[in-house]
């Protein structure tokens, strides 16, 4: 059988390294290694050093491998076959595998793996040595708190996925690989816990997954834009996070988490709308406290969308809904102001969003400088060359600040791009053009669905237990029920009696991983 037939390879050194050569091509960190097992059968090592831990592959397979039998591996050459010998008598590796595919081989050549082939045997031995240079797990830049653990993804997916294992310690917990990307490869995880996650969800996730069609995935990002349901709403339908305590808190809710291997960002399906304005560090703080903050969250949330276009429809169109002393205030400040509000707000909307921009894309040293003398500097050129008012500048401000307030920035994104479509609408129609907009805003909100999920549950449709913790902050002690939103096979956070040593275990890990950053709307 030679090594083109049926997709496999053969027994015959020559033309298999001859095969894998002109398929890998000329790339100079390609290393062919040949030498003799055992002094007497001809071999071929192919690996990346780019790719490997050249120390482990010294030590634990070219050392064994070169070394001369002794008198009793001679012994065992007569009683066992060259392949049995090498796995069970020789190799002290714990990662060793056999494969016959090519298309395979090649996959874990490119992938970090190295790959051995024996003349005389049709299977290629293959290693796992991949080492990739990472940076330190730490702290997420993104989702920063004061009470709470300081752990982050980073990029590479075997740390993450051991990070996920360190807090999940069940046997309940499964983990789907896949491979996406016709050029790149990607391996892609999708994590939940099977008596729990609805088999449902979980067959979705994967079927959607599989049908992705890309040469490459360099981000979560990609797979996001094509997992989603909808694709053209500005509104976020699936979450994203850094952080392994969050992450277990959503698979302990019913959750599925998909990882990508490159990207430090885990992603959450299924999301709904309140999901994006709860934090982490909600479920570390008392519950007195977490729910007076929510709600200056949701009136943040409020303020940012439609403060704006309150100003521009009250000043436009209902100047008489001020009070006098007020009103001679805004009048005496936009005397020298020659453009109507609307386009005077507008004028700062973007420039404040451009001045938003260039602060995030500078380095760090003088980013931070830039947002705040930045703003200073345009706010009171702005007042003093007449483009604008002040209560103008501090309108815009205000509305800016209360963006800053919810704590996703994919939705935070969303507000501020609805935001000029209701400042246009207040500047044409007044109160009744902002009404409009809302109203447009929200019927499309309950046309969303997340995997199947309404968009704004557990609010519509209404469930009387979960909405308790979507407002405000419920107690640990009194969410008892899984959100019913997810339709989880085990509704129940309490553990039911009988369940064994590792129910147990799990049952504290649910309330661990509740109390340390669950965003679900628990009841």
């Amino acid at each position: 059988m030679t090594a083109g037939a049926n997709g496999v390879i053969s027994g015959q050194l020559e033309e298999t390294v001859a095969w894998f050569q002109e398929e890998l091509g000329q790339n100079d960190d390609l290393v062919c290694r040949r030498f003799q097992v055992m002094g007497r059968f001809p071999a071929a090592l192919f690996y990346f050093f780019s790719l490997i831990d050249q120390q482990l592959l010294n030590e634990d397979i070219l050392r064994p491998l070169m070394q001369p039998p002794s008198e009793d591996l001679k012994r065992l050459c007569e009683m066992k076959t060259l392949k049995q010998l090498l796995s069970e008598d020789v190799l002290p590796f714990g990662s060793l595998k056999f494969e016959q595919q090519k298309d395979k081989l090649i996959s874990f050549a490119m992938r970090g793996d190295t790959v051995l082939f024996v003349d005389g045997i049709d299977e290629a031995l293959v290693f796992s040595c991949r080492k990739v240079e990472k940076r330190n797990t730490d702290q997420p830049k993104t989702e920063s708190v004061i009470r709470g653990p300081r752990e982050g993804f980073i990029e590479l997916i075997e740390n993450n996925l051991s990070l996920l294992r360190y807090r999940l310690q069940s046997r309940n917990f499964r983990i789907k690989l896949l491979e996406i990307g016709q050029r790149t490869k990607t391996r892609v995880a999708v994590c939940f816990i099977e008596d729990i996650a609805n088999p449902e969800l979980v067959s979705d996730v994967i079927n959607r997954l599989s049908r992705v069609k890309i040469d490459g995935v360099v981000s979560s990002g990609y797979l996001e834009e094509h997992i989603e349901d909808n694709h053209w709403s500005p509104f976020p339908q699936v979450q994203y996070s850094e952080r392994p305590d969050k992450v277990v808190a959503s698979l302990l809710e019913g959750r599925v988490a998909i990882l990508a291997d490159g990207s430090p960002m885990a992603l959450l399906v299924p999301a709904v709308f309140s999901q994006f304005y709860q934090t982490v560090e909600d479920y570390s703080e008392r519950f007195l406290v977490v729910s007076a903050i929510r709600i200056a969250r949701l009136l943040a949330l409020l303020f940012s969308l439609i403060f704006p276009s309150l100003y521009v429809a009250i000043i436009s169109f209902n100047p008489e809904l001020i009070p006098t002393d007020f009103a001679v205030a805004v009048a005496g400040g936009r005397a020298g102001v020659p453009f109507p509000a609307v386009i005077e707000i507008l004028i700062m909307e973007v420039s404040m969003e451009v001045l938003r921009e260039a602060s995030i894309r500078l380095p760090v040293q003088i980013g931070g400088a830039l947002s705040i003398v930045g703003a200073i500097i345009i706010g009171q050129a702005a007042v003093s060359a007449g483009f604008a008012s002040p209560i103008t500048v501090v309108i815009v401000a205000l509305a800016t600040i209360g963006s800053f307030a919810t704590p996703a920035y994919n939705a935070a994104l969303a507000l501020r791009l609805l935001r000029f479509p209701i400042i246009i609408l207040a500047g044409t129609f007044g109160l009744f053009g902002i009404v409009v907009g809302l109203i447009f805003i929200v019927n499309h909100m309950l046309s969303l669905r997340s995997f199947g999920v309404p968009y704004l549950s557990p609010f519509v449709p209404p469930s009387s237990g979960a909405v308790r913790d979507m407002i405000l902050r419920a107690p640990v002690f009194l969410m008892k029920k899984r959100p019913e939103s997810w339709h989880p096979q085990d509704d129940s956070r309490i553990p039911q009696s009988g369940g064994g040593k590792d129910q147990a275990n799990e049952a504290a890990g649910r309330q661990d991983g509740t109390a340390a950053g669950g965003e679900g709307n628990g009841s």
